[in-house]
């Protein structure tokens, strides 16, 4: 029981250290636990903290576990012929190990379901609108001027086999993303958000927010298996500042190409997180006359 009771407090001490970190710097110092990183929105960034957190918290259980049974095969090692102590139960051991998980389950649930509720939680004035259109195999991405199927799109950008489209949002803005598909199931996924949901087909409209706290250029892609090419559906997300994004809604507004409004802001006008794959679609140089004359031979 001593020794049960050192591990015990080995495992406090180490809780004690690593709560002088953030979740960030424990995260880095381990490389994330497997996850991207801290991510990019306020979302992001809670469900980072608390896979870090159950991380931590699992691993803490787990050594004290494995504490235990090595002292228990070194303890109890076979050492003649003569059996030790026989106990039947210890009623202080069984509530330990029984109490112990309920507790721990119960505060995990606690944390998921808040930061779950976090992450769904819908604005009733969103500062800006995005319909994400999903088909085979591409993204259009409409600009709209209000929230639902009563609002008008202001600006559009599709993507093409030959052009990724880019969606540019703004920072430190609530920004309403409505998912539709025009035919199967798909999947909006930016690694960088820590966050992916699915764009299904029919009268379904998936409603998410994020708010951005970080510029910059990323990925994105369909995380979910719709097709031939669902491999090449990828666009890229751009985060600019407000003054930004403001001009770039401005200049597609006017009637400017989506290219033609990033470089009026100062950005690159293609991706340059990914590019265009190929897709495979060119008409195949063994054509029918080869065809024929094969067959005669």
């Amino acid at each position: 029981m001593g020794r049960a009771a050192g591990l015990g407090l080995g495992g406090a001490m180490l809780l004690a250290l690593l709560a002088g970190c953030s979740a960030e710097d424990v995260g880095k110092k381990f490389g994330h636990f497997g996850w991207p990183g801290p991510g990019i929105s306020l979302q992001a960034h809670k469900m980072y903290d608390l896979w870090i957190a159950s991380t931590v918290a699992a691993l803490v259980v787990g050594v004290g576990v494995w504490g235990l049974i090595f002292w228990c095969v070194i303890r109890y090692r076979k050492r003649g012929e003569e059996l030790p102590v026989q106990t039947r139960f210890n009623m202080p051991m069984e509530v330990l190990y029984t109490v112990t998980p309920v507790l721990i389950v119960a505060v995990l649930f606690y944390y998921t379901a808040i930061v779950q509720t976090d992450v769904d939680k819908l604005s009733k004035n969103p500062d800006q609108v995005v319909q994400v259109t999903a088909f085979k195999w591409n993204w259009e991405f409409d600009y709209r001027d209000g929230i639902g199927t009563e609002a008008k799109t202001v600006a559009s950008t599709v993507g093409s086999s030959d052009v990724i489209p880019i969606l540019v949002v703004p920072t430190h803005e609530k920004i309403r993303f409505e998912e539709i598909s025009k035919d199967v199931i798909h999947s909006f996924w930016v690694p960088e958000l820590l966050f992916k949901r699915d764009v299904m087909p029919g009268n379904v409209r998936n409603v998410f927010e994020v708010t951005l706290d970080k510029e910059g250029r990323y990925v994105g892609r369909c995380a979910e298996l719709c097709g031939t090419y669902h491999a090449f559906m990828n666009f890229e997300l751009v985060a600019v500042t407000s003054a930004e994004f403001d001009k770039f809604l401005a200049a597609k507004t006017a009637g400017q190409s989506t290219q033609d409004a990033l470089t009026s802001i100062g950005k690159a006008p293609y991706a340059t997180t990914t590019q265009p794959f190929n897709t495979r679609r060119q008409t195949h140089s063994w054509n029918q006359s080869g065809a024929t004359e094969a067959a005669g031979k």
